[in-house]
């Protein structure tokens, strides 16, 4: 894949942005971000109004830790093209590792607008009520996440945990319980549930 889209290296402006958007892409998915950052500043100049390519460099500045710069390519490819999913999505995660959680929720509930069974975009949604310490919007969103996916035993034992806390005994039993049938190696679990049958 790397030799077919170097030979289009070469060519006009848009097709070059095109194969170094996704050279980029491609080195940021082998963890090569010197390569990755270098084909994504080329797929920027050769094209400012590529949101992909926006996207890729805001990806390679995010990995670098440089997050109020990720947002702005982020934001920049949005206003390219509004319907950019992958960069609202990780504005949002931008937004949450610089604390901003209100412009964070902001951004995965305008993306639950479009992606409505997106399990990614439920989590985070009620990852972020969670660090609201919302956890009623918490669990509610994480109710709708179950809905998408039934069998995460992971989102089982966040709502176990999280009805767990608000001392509804029953209901974080069922959830716990739930988790345990289908991942039964996860110790905080099992943990729960000796102490459970113990009470």
């Amino acid at each position: 894949a790397l030799e077919t889209l170097k030979m289009f290296e070469k060519k006009e402006s848009r097709v070059k942005s095109a194969a170094a958007t996704n050279l980029s892409f491609l080195y940021y998915l082998e963890n090569e971000l010197a390569q990755a950052a270098n084909y994504a500043d080329l797929a920027v100049n050769s094209d400012r109004y590529n949101p992909a390519a926006l996207t890729n460099k805001g990806n390679t500045l995010f990995a670098s830790g440089d997050y109020e710069k990720t947002a702005e390519f982020y934001k920049e490819a949005l206003r390219n093209d509004s319907s950019c999913t992958e960069a609202l999505y990780n504005l949002g995660l931008t937004y949450k590792k610089l604390n901003r959680i209100d412009e964070a929720l902001d951004c995965f509930l305008k993306l639950h607008a479009i992606l409505q069974n997106s399990a990614q975009v439920l989590y985070q949604i009620a990852n972020l009520y969670e660090l609201m310490e919302d956890p009623s919007q918490a669990m509610e969103w994480l109710l709708q996440l179950i809905s998408v996916v039934p069998t995460d035993p992971n989102v089982l034992a966040k709502l176990g945990k999280l009805y767990d806390n608000e001392g509804d005994k029953s209901q974080a039993f069922h959830y716990y319980y739930e988790s345990y049938r289908y991942f039964p190696s996860n110790i905080e679990v099992i943990e729960w549930l000796g102490a459970y049958y113990i009470d």
